[in-house]
């Protein structure tokens, strides 16, 4: 059954990463990334920060056809999408295609789990990715 845990993570699209981290660590009070990551297949290098339970990434293209490009030129940077963890992504997947939830692909794999995007024009706009990543607490900052 489909179960939503938290948000798991926001992140802003960033047409430069060292420049937006030196704007957004001060805010967040942060010296550096929690946990900085480069996942090529999603062609995008990422710097996480952990705000209690929950990741607020800033997301950088590593190529100008990657989707955080795609969505700076269409969009300028600016949040780019909502995480929410689910217990199981492929459930997720079948229980919300069965209720006319159109999906971007399917089941994409990150780390030891899962993830997949909810169409925007389905949620009012706003980019969803449902993931079933099971954290643990030492991997929080």
């Amino acid at each position: 059954m489909h179960k939503v845990n938290k948000i798991d993570h926001i992140c802003i699209a960033v047409k430069d990463l060292d420049e937006a981290r030196k704007k957004w660590e001060p805010i967040l009070g942060k010296p550096a990334p929690d946990d900085p990551y480069v996942d090529e297949p999603e062609k995008i290098r990422v710097a996480r920060y952990w705000l209690g339970d929950v990741g607020f990434e800033l997301m950088e293209s590593t190529s100008p056809d990657g989707d955080v490009a795609k969505f700076i030129e269409k969009n300028g940077e600016g949040i780019m999408l909502i995480g929410l963890n689910v217990d199981s992504c492929r459930d997720s997947i079948d229980e919300l295609t069965k209720k006319d939830y159109p999906f971007i692909g399917g089941a994409r794999p990150f780390r030891d789990c899962e993830f997949a995007f909810v169409h925007p024009k389905a949620t009012n706009g706003v980019l969803l990715e449902l993931i079933d990543y099971k954290w643990k607490d030492d991997e929080r900052g």
